[in-house]
């Protein structure tokens, strides 16, 4: 075998199975947290998660409570969660809403910029690390784009939903639902932040 067909079948064929396998391994570690509303409870269920919690707010500057914020909105902690189906005529399955999926409900093409834009080629959104960190990624882009600040969850949220170039329409303004969803996830973002003070698996 030549040094090229070296190259091609580890980049092409072993890195990515052993992905596989590491991922798959991981996600039958998961425990998806029973009390959502306790910050201290999930971490003491998934102590694993504190490292990338911590690296996340360290790298990108966006606290703990608001990255468990963020996934609790978007997933309830599951790590391949993904959108309803569709269905043509109400019977015949027609795809998903969206290609939203994982911890952090990262769309295909949303993810894919992250990849490309942090070198980050292999990070999967089933995994709680490259979420946390993408979710900080974005927040990041957020202030840089938008000008919004990192620790305002409220707007933050409703950027992460819409856009940016969706949150500069500011058509979010007439869908109440979503600003009571962006209310209730920048109400959980201050409750773990202060629950994290007093966390001893923190």
């Amino acid at each position: 075998m030549t040094h090229k067909n070296n190259i091609f079948l580890i980049t092409k064929v072993i890195v990515p199975f052993s992905l596989f396998l590491i991922t798959a391994l991981i996600l039958g570690c998961v425990n998806i947290p029973k009390n959502q509303d306790n910050a201290c409870l999930i971490l003491k269920q998934n102590r694993n998660w504190v490292k990338a919690l911590k690296k996340t707010e360290k790298r990108w500057g966006v606290t703990a409570g608001m990255q468990l914020a963020f996934i609790k909105t978007e997933s309830n902690f599951r790590p391949t969660a993904r959108t309803p189906r569709k269905y043509f005529l109400g019977i015949i399955p027609n795809g998903r809403i969206s290609s939203a999926y994982g911890y952090s409900q990262a769309l295909d093409g949303t993810w894919k910029q992250y990849q490309k834009s942090t070198g980050n080629k292999y990070h999967r959104r089933s995994s709680f690390y490259h979420s946390t960190n993408f979710i900080g990624w974005y927040v990041d882009r957020t202030k840089n784009k938008l000008g919004i600040k990192k620790n305002n969850a409220y707007l933050n949220y409703l950027a992460y939903h819409q856009g940016h170039a969706g949150f500069k329409t500011g058509a979010y303004k007439s869908k109440k639902g979503l600003l009571v969803v962006a209310q209730k996830t920048a109400k959980n973002k201050k409750i773990f932040d202060n629950q994290l003070k007093n966390c001893r698996h923190f």
